[in-house]
């Protein structure tokens, strides 16, 4: 049997937007979503791609139809407010019948739907069949890496009006060399323009792009860190961020961003330029590089 663990909405946020060249929701074994309120909440609005789970006449919760529990990535449940796994509402219990199957944890959504729909009310979604070709045109948002405030994404998501203003984007930091639609003061763009090359010095950038970044997140305002596909500049920026704003050790700006964006992958120059930074800010180096996980 799975064990349960909760989840926090940004973490099924970021789980709903994981992607490589398209959404990883169109990946058949990725995620399974279940909405465990009543048929009338769920038919007013529930979270995109969730199906109902059903229930027989003794209100026992049944596993869900044509989904091979056992081989999914991801199973998430959610009732309306769920925030403890100590309960008994509708999300434990139905949490409880999955597990018995899931090899992986089931998560639990903590909060539930209230809570998320409160931070993310454009991922609500009345839609009950999603055809395939709607999953395979689904495009995901920038992950989040500290609630409201700083994300990460790529050059369709920065230039994506929708997107800005549901995330209230007001400040990029653009690291690549392509050009965007933007038109922004010059005080709510900084711009890296780098290639991602191991030979490419954002080091030197590091410092004034955190300062950046410091500014706009101390006015209240979301930044979006982005490079061309969002993978591996703007991981480096970002992971240089985690390990200025926390004070932490690389490894642990890794662990996090890795858990956001689970495909980020800095090239080993600029893995070398981060250990640098780690000196810079902690004083003498910390984490191991040479770690085949680096």
């Amino acid at each position: 049997m799975a064990e349960l663990v909760l989840c926090t909405a940004t973490d099924l946020y970021n789980i709903l937007n994981q992607s490589t060249k398209f959404s990883k929701l169109a990946e058949p074994n990725y995620l399974c979503l279940l909405d465990a309120r009543s048929k009338r909440e769920y038919n007013e609005s529930h979270i995109i791609t969730a199906r109902r789970a059903k229930q027989n006449e003794d209100k026992c919760f049944l596993l869900p139809e044509s989904i091979e529990l056992d081989c999914m990535q991801y199973c998430v449940v959610y009732d309306s407010r769920t925030d403890a796994l100590d309960g008994e509402g509708p999300a434990i219990q139905c949490a409880k019948v999955v597990s018995q199957i899931a090899r992986l944890p089931v998560l639990v959504l903590k909060g539930g739907y209230e809570e998320f729909s409160g931070y993310y009310h454009f991922f609500r979604s009345q839609k009950v069949f999603w055809m395939p070709q709607e999953i395979d045109e689904f495009q995901p948002y920038p992950i989040e890496i500290i609630p409201g405030l700083l994300y990460m994404g790529d050059l369709r998501q920065a230039n994506d009006k929708n997107i800005r203003k549901d995330l209230k984007i007001k400040s990029y930091v653009n690291v690549s060399l392509e050009p965007t639609n933007l038109s922004l003061p010059s005080e709510d763009a900084f711009h890296i323009p780098q290639p991602d090359s191991c030979d490419s010095d954002l080091l030197q950038f590091f410092p004034s792009a955190c300062q950046f970044i410091d500014s706009h997140m101390r006015a209240n305002c979301a930044v979006l860190v982005f490079s061309k596909l969002g993978i591996s500049r703007s991981s480096v920026v970002v992971l240089a961020y985690v390990i200025h704003y926390r004070k932490c050790t690389l490894q642990e700006a890794w662990n996090h961003v890795l858990k956001c964006k689970t495909n980020m992958r800095p090239n080993q120059g600029f893995v070398q330029q981060l250990s640098e930074w780690e000196k810079i800010i902690l004083g003498h180096p910390l984490t191991d590089i040479s770690n085949p996980r680096f």
